[in-house]
């Protein structure tokens, strides 16, 4: 990606940024001007990170728990007051456990999902916006997934459920404050290749009854350009959206998949 410095001068917040997509996210942010805070919940690889990106002063990182109220909304009040303002707000933690057809699903696998999508996106943008309105000015900017947009995988309704909700938030988000200079939209990838998704998939091949070849490979097979999205990729998206160039896109449900989501 070619830096533009379309963001120099801005504030941003990635909710989850020490490594696969937030990270990504960061980067890209840095490399286009802005100031960026860096959250997750290690210390540890939060300065990893910080070392690894190699901004200066204009990397900070900053505990954060995105299960817990008080720090997603102590990190916005940490950014606002560390630097004066705060003008971009990534929403990117998100996920489930525990994956099982509806009848299956356990009460805590479908409470920790709501917890973490979209309690911690809602107490994320509910905080950030304030800020935003001091400046008249802001982005709020909501990885989601192409899940949100259909319901046709198995064992997965919390999932596919919660990113529903994420997306009735970004519109909602959008009109309420589009006279305000403050856009909101949702990010909707595919696959990507990360570390999470080799994580969590194994559990999702098994409660399908097949293997993590056959679930990995029927990602890419689905897409128009038979390729996983790479995390690149949905942070070019994003930092179109956090530039002034991203001003006339908002409450925009954008689809990062390779295609997917139109088979």
């Amino acid at each position: 990606m070619v830096a533009t410095g379309s963001l120099d001068g801005r504030v941003a917040v990635i909710t989850g940024s020490t490594r696969s997509i937030g990270r990504a996210i960061a980067e890209a942010f840095l490399a286009d001007g802005a100031t960026v805070v860096v959250s997750g919940r290690s210390e540890v690889k939060g300065k990893q990170a910080l070392e690894e990106m190699g901004a200066g002063d204009r990397a900070v990182f900053h505990p954060c728990d995105a299960n817990s109220q008080e720090d997603i909304e102590g990190l916005a009040d940490f950014a606002a007051e560390r630097f004066g303002r705060l003008d971009i707000w990534v929403n990117n933690v998100g996920g489930s456990s525990g994956f099982a057809p509806i009848h299956q699903l356990s009460d805590e696998a479908w409470h920790d999902a709501l917890n973490l999508n979209i309690n911690g996106y809602f107490y994320g943008t509910r905080r950030a916006l304030p800020k935003m309105l001091e400046g008249g000015w802001g982005r709020i900017i909501n990885i989601s997934s192409v899940e949100g947009k259909q319901a046709n995988k198995p064992a997965i309704s919390h999932y596919i459920t919660n990113k529903h909700a994420i997306h009735g938030l970004t519109k909602a988000t959008a009109f309420e404050y589009g006279t305000q200079g403050i856009t909101c939209n949702a990010i909707c990838p595919g696959a990507v290749d990360t570390d999470l998704m080799r994580a969590a998939g194994p559990a999702a091949a098994e409660a399908e009854g097949i293997s993590y070849e056959e679930w990995l490979g029927r990602f890419a097979e689905h897409a128009a350009t038979k390729k996983i999205t790479t995390v690149g990729q949905v942070a070019a998206v994003a930092t179109l959206l956090a530039s002034e160039a991203g001003a006339g896109i908002t409450g925009t449900l954008i689809s990062v998949d390779g295609g997917t989501a139109q088979w």
